[in-house]
């Protein structure tokens, strides 16, 4: 009989007591088994890669219907993939990445030997999200399984059915002082929060991770936060206006905007407006001809998050924006089925709801500007995003935003693709998170940087006749040349 996951813990006392005994069966086999070497940790990856070819067709399953509706190929584009990508990218460079670099001694101590070691960091907690719960829960646990760890998952309760497909597959792949799904909902979150782990990785609102992060500081449990903000899509007067549209379009209706990396907002130049928005109403229509059954458009994840986005657009409208929203086929749509239009939103203002939350869904403002210092500064007057997009083949102008704006990243004429790349960090700075991973930097960021000085008998001998007690005027001699002089 197959492994089956835990049951759902119930009660804060419950769910604590269950968690700690959990972690403790974890710290004591890590403590146990020698330090994974490079085999059996791409034995643990083929096995995480195989439980996710075996279960793919449960996962989009339960992710569809978790959303009330997603499309095959969505789920298998925007998650399945690139975690597989990931892990087979780690497999393959993973030896490389475990062996110990050396690096020059300081002179005073020649020849003496340096070298930096990364070294597994323990028991390592990862909290995952609802928006792509296979992508965003698999791919860190790749990472940390990787640097040679344990690992306790907690997928997020908002995407239940595809929590128990993770949590049999995990169960079915790896023993549970290895790795342990934990389901549940917040007061099982809040006490898996309070766990002394030597690692932390939370990827949601910036809300939830303000208390988890919180939660790790009593234990100073290092954390990597990723969140989100207001990703901006700049647009250069001399791009191609419908190019740009239908990028930044595509972008923001996968996952119906429930992206941490989706556009939040386009910024275009003034006289551009209504070539943008007919060029974005075109696009949109172009790649949903309908919304309803039957039709490629991700649903609002549950009945709260759709009512946000109908006051959302309320708001904004009430203000003085207006609406434009992308129903090609002209259908009926309610809350019930948790179907919300593309919609564009224009004459905006900075007192709407709209520009001052993450909007998480598929709105999207038209901001206009008169000139490019004026949109870098409204970038740069805000919370740092966690992604920016800008759209401009000139490549001084290109540098120059670059170098002007901070941001978690950056793709250049296009919209969330540098996420998947595996050569590059992901993360964010400042409010849209801290700390990052993906390929070689999850692997460093689950792992201890050791720095190790094998140091020479010979210098030890040396240098101790001038550098301890009792000090002569030869150690005054020896100190005043380690010093040095002032370059004239």
């Amino acid at each position: 009989m197959s492994p089956q996951p835990a049951a759902p813990l119930a009660g804060t006392e419950a769910a604590a007591a269950d968690l700690q005994q959990r972690f403790a069966a974890q710290r004591q086999a890590f403590r146990q088994t020698a330090p994974r070497d490079h085999r059996a940790r791409v034995e643990a990856l083929g096995a995480l890669e195989a439980a996710l070819l075996r279960n793919e067709a449960a996962l989009v399953d339960s992710l569809n219907e978790d959303f009330g509706a997603r499309a095959k190929q969505e789920t298998q584009i925007l998650e399945i993939f690139p975690t597989l990508d990931e892990i087979r990218h780690i497999r393959r460079r993973l030896k490389a990445w475990m062996r110990p670099r050396s690096v020059p001694a300081n002179w005073q101590v020649w020849p003496s030997r340096a070298r930096i070691v990364h070294q597994p960091l323990g028991v390592v907690g990862i909290l995952g999200a609802w928006n792509y719960p296979v992508l965003l829960t698999l791919s860190p646990l790749a990472n940390a399984l990787a640097a040679g760890n344990h690992a306790m998952v907690k997928p997020s309760e908002l995407a239940p059915a595809t929590a128990g497909v993770i949590g049999r597959m995990i169960a079915e792949a790896f023993p549970p002082d290895y790795v342990t799904v934990v389901t549940g909902g917040a007061e099982v979150g809040a006490a898996f929060s309070a766990l002394p782990f030597d690692h932390m990785l939370f990827t949601g609102s910036t809300r939830v991770g303000k208390l988890v992060m919180a939660a790790a500081a009593r234990n100073l449990t290092p954390v990597t936060l990723e969140l989100g903000g207001k990703s901006p899509a700049l647009v250069h007067a001399d791009y191609p206006v419908a190019q740009a549209a239908e990028r930044i379009c595509a972008a923001k209706i996968w996952n119906a905007g429930q992206t941490c990396v989706a556009p939040d907002y386009a910024l275009v130049p003034a006289p551009a407006k209504a070539a943008f928005v007919d060029a974005a109403r075109a696009a949109i229509a172009r790649h949903l001809p309908r919304l309803t059954a039957g039709s490629d458009y991700t649903r609002i994840i549950n009945r709260p998050a759709w009512e946000r986005m109908k006051a959302l657009l309320e708001d904004a409208r009430g203000r003085g924006a207006e609406v434009v929203q992308v129903n090609a086929a002209q259908e009926g749509w309610s809350a019930e089925d948790r179907i919300f239009p593309p919609t564009l939103l224009t004459d905006v203002d900075d007192d709407m709801r709209v520009m001052q939350e993450e909007i998480f869904g598929p709105i999207l403002p038209v901001v206009t500007y008169d000139g490019l210092e004026q949109a870098i500064d409204y970038i740069n007057d805000r919370p740092r995003p966690l992604a920016l997009y800008y759209f401009d083949n000139d490549s001084l102008r290109v540098r120059r935003v670059l170098e002007t704006t901070t941001s978690g990243g950056v793709t250049v004429n296009d919209c969330m693709f540098h996420v998947v790349q595996n050569n590059l960090p992901f993360g964010g700075i400042g409010p849209s998170g801290m700390g990052a991973y993906h390929g070689i930097d999850g692997f460093r960021t689950f792992s201890k940087k050791k720095g190790v000085l094998l140091q020479s008998g010979l210098t030890a001998s040396f240098l101790g006749r001038f550098i301890k007690p009792p000090y002569t005027k030869w150690s005054d001699y020896m100190i005043r040349f380690l010093i040095g002089r002032p370059k004239r």
